[in-house]
This record gives C-alpha cells, sequence and structure tokens, in this order.
C-alpha cells in the first residue's frame, strides 16, 4: 500500500468518484422496490446540501488511479431537553470492488477522522456493518447514551469518539441531514442515464441459504421474513447467534453461502 495518495476531491474528480461510487454499490443493494443503487446520486447531492462537510472529502488514489472516497455530513444529537450537539456522520465510503479488502477504507477513515479531530469535531456516527466497523473502533451508539432517531438501536448503529470523554455528559436521539431520506428510484434511474450501461443486478433468493441449514435454523431464518440472501448482510455475527435454533456451524454455512454469491459478511 506503499503507493497510496490520499488527498481532497477537486470538482474535476466528481464524476469519477461518481462513477466509483456506483461500481463499489451496484451489487450491494437491498431494496426490492429499488432497480439500482442510489448512493452515487447521494453522493452528488451531499455535495450540494448544507450538512456537507468539503473538509473531510478524499479520495484515495493507487499508482495514480482513483480507486476510493470518503464523504462526510454534519448530523446532530438532540436531547430530550431539545439541547443539541453537533456531530458527523460519513457515507458513502466507496472503494472499488477490484480494491476491495486492502486498507484502503481503513485508510481513508483513520486520516479523516485525525482532520475531523483538529476541525473540533466530537464524533462521527454511522449506521455500519457491525462485525467490520467495531475492528476500526467503533462502539455500538447504545452504549454511549445515544438512540436512534426513534428511539431506538441495533449492532449497526455505531459512534466512534474522536477524543477522549467526547460524548460524555451527551446523550439523546440522533438525527442525519434529511438528503439520506429524499432518494427516489425514479431520480436515481434518471440520474443513472450520464454514466455507462450496466446489467440491472439480480438479488439471490434467501432459498439458496435455506435449503444447506438444518431445520431449526431454517425456521429461524424464516421468521425474519428476508426475501434475499443480501439482507443476511445486515446483521452481525451475535445477532445470527442469538436467532433460536441457530448455532457456530449454522454461522459456518450461512458465511460459505454468502461468500459463494460474492456477498462477503
Amino acid at each position: 500500500m506503499a503507493n497510496i495518495n490520499l488527498r481532497l476531491e477537486t470538482p474535476a474528480d466528481h464524476y469519477e468518484v461518481e462513477n466509483l461510487t456506483r461500481e463499489a454499490f451496484w451489487h450491494t443493494h437491498r431494496d426490492l422496490t429499488h432497480q439500482i443503487c442510489d448512493e452515487h446520486l447521494l453522493v452528488h447531492r451531499l455535495r450540494k446540501s448544507h450538512a456537507y462537510v468539503p473538509e473531510l472529502n478524499y479520495v484515495a488514489e493507487l499508482d495514480g488511479k482513483l480507486v476510493g472516497h470518503i464523504i462526510y455530513s454534519k448530523s446532530k444529537i438532540v436531547e430530550d431537553s431539545g439541547k443539541s450537539h453537533e456531530m458527523l456522520t460519513f457515507g458513502p465510503i466507496s472503494v472499488l470492488p477490484e480494491y476491495q479488502n486492502m486498507g484502503i477504507g481503513k485508510a481513508l477513515m483513520t486520516h479523516t477522522f485525525e482532520i475531523a479531530k483538529q476541525l473540533g469535531y466530537r464524533a462521527v456516527i454511522i449506521f455500519g456493518h457491525p462485525n467490520y466497523y467495531p475492528r476500526v473502533g467503533f462502539r455500538p451508539a447504545i452504549e454511549l447514551g445515544i438512540t436512534t432517531s426513534d428511539g431506538g438501536g441495533s449492532d449497526a448503529f455505531l459512534a466512534y469518539p474522536l477524543f477522549e470523554g467526547a460524548l460524555d455528559g451527551i446523550c439523546g436521539k440522533y438525527y442525519i441531514d434529511s438528503v439520506f431520506e429524499d432518494l427516489t428510484q425514479e431520480d436515481t434511474l434518471e440520474f443513472d442515464k450520464q454514466f455507462p450501461t450496466k446489467v440491472k443486478h439480480t438479488h439471490v433468493s434467501i432459498d439458496v441459504l435455506l435449503e444447506r441449514l438444518k431445520p431449526s435454523a431454517k425456521e429461524a431464518i424464516r421468521k425474519l421474513k428476508f426475501e434475499i440472501l443480501a439482507l443476511m448482510q445486515t446483521m452481525s455475527e451475535k445477532e445470527v447467534l442469538d436467532l433460536n435454533g441457530v448455532d457456530e456451524e449454522d454461522l459456518r454455512v450461512i458465511k460459505e453461502v454468502l461468500a459463494e454469491n460474492c456477498l462477503p459478511w
């Protein structure tokens, strides 16, 4: 990874970054009502959002090729009293598929975390995979007294304090900018016309997994009412093992089936 270069995104990078994001997420969207992913449109709109943080909009180059990108926006924790505390969220974070698992995403995060700290931000809060992000230092937000906007929490709701005690005495509900909620598939399909034509992703049925599991685990997974295999990626190993009827051998099978279908856990 000696040749990796991290730098601020420039206007000249915009189209390439959006196409990179499209490539990174093309096979990962899990909404059955969507034909294609919308992360590249989200990047496009985030740059125009009042929540956008341009000082943290970084790209990664490897041997001169643009291979990764991270973008940040402002978010907030609101206490019951109404007092608000400004925070950060990042996303999408994108790495070209052929360059994934090489530490590029981690490099983008650690580099920008340090800059965010220097800029005076307290913490980064995300919805991310609970098996991966704790390896970088994220913790369940609920442990720190922070809930989602509806008062809930999950293993995928994670926080990264940027310095010791950054979230001490702060608790409440977490809110991200509305730009994340205003993405329609109609808008995405129109926006996508400016990029090279791609074959639309076909979801793999959950039945591919069910036929490999023993009866008790099969019943436990059925109760989740997942129609597609990719939704298994949204769960942590702990959440799966907590299902009644699922054991370590079933977990091994789930990982195996996900990997066989290009859906790494």
